[in-house]
């Protein structure tokens, strides 16, 4: 007899990690000598932590001390420096048992999916999309409802397309800068939508894991806007932590004492070496900012190249490290025009269709977080490949 297979069991793939797999397996093949392969098809800093953060890590780990559990929320003095960053950056107090440390911000989205909604809720949020929203929320039971966004908006939602939700969702999730598009929210339509949310009855999600990456336009808070939403952060991509696995949360009082018990339930604390790390982090900004300037760089020479190169349609990149490009006369196929991709020009990118399922097989994903000199050589080999 068989034996049932959650829904979760059913949850699509995470495209990019099977990208991310082929070019090893690409890189593995080549002989010695060959050009190497261009990743482009993965948000990861190239730089990675910043030496203050390593430092306080190897201090920690000689000192003798037990690296055990902290309190679900993390180390109080982690949670302090978030509260200093947050009035640095935005000018916003925020109580500290607001601030939740977390196991990335992919431990952070199903901690507020699990307290915010029910099994069945319909949750707004704009296509093209991270995918790991759609996938978490359909694993949980929740109706992902997709407002299809183009570059008419930045490939971002407004209050018009969430007014004509009938009926109206139970949440709605926004980013900014957002994956793959690079664009943003900016301050006045941040506060419009959490306006429309507060109004509604509507909880507000908002994904601010690459505040910091952003170079025209400034960053806002959602929870400079609604007292009621959930925001989500991330040592990730700005202080260039991926491997460590660990973010914040700030947190609508009503969603704290639920979010402290799943979080003892799910994973008890983040890492207690990654929490120090983290909190060293804040004192190297410097350094990371050299790392923007680098980014900036990128991002300006590939809008100015990859035009010529064959990739004349991309999005405005505010923020973020991501190009989205229409390839659509090219290709209504990119999966398979990633891979043609990979195996004649020995560039990485990703396919659309992971970011957006209806849309997404005339655009393709280009990161620029890499080094430096190798998204120039992309640009060169891109210009030379048809």
């Amino acid at each position: 007899m068989a034996l049932k297979v959650g829904r979760g069991a059913f949850a699509p793939p995470f495209i990019v990690m099977d990208v991310i797999a082929a070019a090893n397996a690409r890189q593995a093949e080549l002989p010695a000598g060959a050009p190497h392969v261009i990743r482009m098809e993965v948000g990861q800093p190239g730089t990675g932590a910043p030496s203050g953060a390593i430092a306080a890590a190897q201090i920690a780990l000689r000192s003798g001390n037990p690296l055990g559990y902290t309190e679900a929320f993390g180390r109080i003095s982690l949670r302090e420096r978030i509260v200093a960053h947050i009035r640095s950056w935005y000018g916003l107090e925020v109580p500290v048992a607001r601030v939740a440390v977390t196991v990335g911000a992919s431990g952070a989205f199903p901690l507020a999916f699990l307290a915010a909604f029910d099994p069945g809720d319909r949750v707004a949020l704009a296509a093209p999309f991270y995918p790991p929203y759609v996938n978490i929320l359909t694993a949980l039971g929740m109706q992902p409802v997709i407002l299809e966004a183009g570059p008419e908006t930045r490939f971002q939602p407004n209050v018009a397309m969430l007014d004509r939700l009938d009926p109206r969702p139970d949440g709605v999730m926004v980013a900014s800068p957002c994956n793959p598009a690079g664009t943003m929210l900016h301050p006045d339509e941040l506060a419009a939508i959490a306006r429309w949310c507060d109004g509604n009855g509507v909880r507000l999600i908002s994904d601010e894991i690459y505040h910091g990456l952003n170079y025209d336009s400034p960053i806002a808070t959602a929870a400079a806007f609604s007292p009621n939403a959930i925001v989500v952060n991330s040592f990730s991509k700005y202080f260039s932590m991926t491997g460590w696995r660990v973010g914040w949360m700030v947190l609508p009082e009503d969603l704290i004492r639920p979010i402290e018990c799943l979080t003892q339930n799910l994973f008890i604390s983040a890492p207690y070496i990654s929490q120090v790390a983290a909190e060293a982090a804040f004192d190297c900004h410097p350094e990371l900012q050299e790392n923007i300037a680098r980014y900036r760089r990128s991002r300006d020479y590939l809008l100015a190249t990859l035009p010529g190169a064959g990739f004349p349609h991309l999005s405005p990149a505010e923020g973020a490290f991501y190009l989205f490009a229409d390839v659509g006369d090219r290709s209504n196929d990119s999966v398979a025009f990633c891979t043609r991709m990979l195996n004649e020009a020995g560039v990485a990118c990703s396919p659309g269709v992971d970011f957006d399922r209806t849309r997404g097989s005339r655009f393709v994903r280009f990161s620029y977080c890499g080094p430096e000199a190798d998204m120039r050589e992309a640009a060169e080999r891109l210009r030379g490949w048809r």
